[in-house]
Formats: structure tokens, sequence, C-alpha cells
């Protein structure tokens, strides 16, 4: 009886050693997978303020300013003194002549401009450019009239799948860029100086 006892006593003993050698395995496998989940989700976070934000393309000035081919309109910008309405809240549409379209100008032409005593006529010209509002190219309707902020009209014209301005000497200009976005507004870049009457 006794012996029976000691063998009992020995199967309880043994079966408690497991249960704590079980207990114990689980304790130490589950702090692993806590350890695994802590390091992955710092992991990830690390991982997510590396990555770099998405850049803002600033005002519009801004955006020209970065753009070497309307490098001459910024500089016309500046002469007109229209730098702290082009970078206001807006929104603005800007129909933006690249260099090569002011280089098309008549020889002197934008010498001329851009002398003091002629700052009025060059304002006039630069916001014949623009557009009060946000239009995107897909706004664009053939035949449609667009009041800029000068005062004056520009006609659209779509063939071919281009995107053309008429301006109110009669000048067609095609659009070479469309929708280029600033955070007042969007460039659509042409192919050359809209004049009004």
């Amino acid at each position: 009886m006794e012996q029976s006892n000691n063998k009992t006593g020995i199967i309880v003993g043994i079966v408690a050693v497991l249960a704590i050698g079980a207990g114990l395995l689980w304790a130490v496998s589950s702090k692993k997978d806590d350890s695994k989940k802590t390091t992955n989700e710092t992991s990830q976070t690390q991982q997510a303020t590396q990555q770099p934000a998405v850049k803002s393309p600033g005002t519009i000035v801004v955006l020209a300013s970065n753009t070497p081919s309307l490098s001459t309109l910024v500089t016309a910008v500046k002469a007109a003194s229209l730098v702290d309405t082009l970078q206001g809240q807006g929104p603005f549409t800007v129909f933006a002549p690249t260099n090569a379209a002011f280089e098309a100008l008549p020889a002197g032409t934008l010498d001329t401009l851009l002398k003091p005593e002629n700052v009025n006529t060059l304002k006039s010209i630069l916001t014949y450019h623009v557009v009060p509002g946000k239009i995107l190219a897909s706004d664009l309707k053939d035949g449609q009239v667009i009041t800029t902020v000068q005062g004056g009209n520009l006609t659209v014209s779509i063939m071919g799948g281009k995107v053309y301005l008429t301006d109110a000497k009669g000048n067609k200009v095609v659009v070479e860029a469309a929708d280029v976005n600033a955070d007042n507004g969007v460039v659509h870049v042409i192919g050359g100086v809209l004049l009004p009457s």
C-alpha cells in the first residue's frame, strides 16, 4: 500500500513538473511573441516616419521659380510687382508663357515692357494670362470664352486633342503642358504670349 502511495506521489510530482515546465515555456514563448510584435511595431513606426513626406509644390510663383523654362515669366511678374498677388490665397489659373514664347515676341518688346515706365502695360499683359478660380484642362470646352483678371477675354478651341487659346488680337496659342498644380491654383504652360486689346 505504501509502495502504491509512493508511485502515485511520483506520478503527481512528474505531472506537476511537466505542468510547471509547460507553463514556463508558454510564458517565454508569449514574451518572445510580444517582443517580436513590439519590434515589428517599432520597425513599422520608424519606416513610416522615415518615408519622405509629399513635398508641396508651393504657390504659383514658387512653382514658376522652380521651373527653368518659366524664368522670363518670373522676371516679368517681379517687374510688374505681381508676386504678392500670385502668392495670395487664390485659387488662380495661370496660362504661363515659356521663355521661348517671350523670345518669339518682336525684337526689343520684352526689354521695353520690363522698363519701369511701362509697368502698367506689363501688368495688363500678365494679368491677361490669369483667370480667377481653378480651371483644369478637363473643364475647358471648344468655343468657351474665359474672362481674365485683366478684364479681357480668351477663346478656347480644341483641335486634334490639343487646347488652344485665342487672344484679343487673334493670336492662337497652344497649351503645351496642362494641369500643373500649385498650392493656390493651377498652371497651364503655353507656347505664346497672349495679348489684350
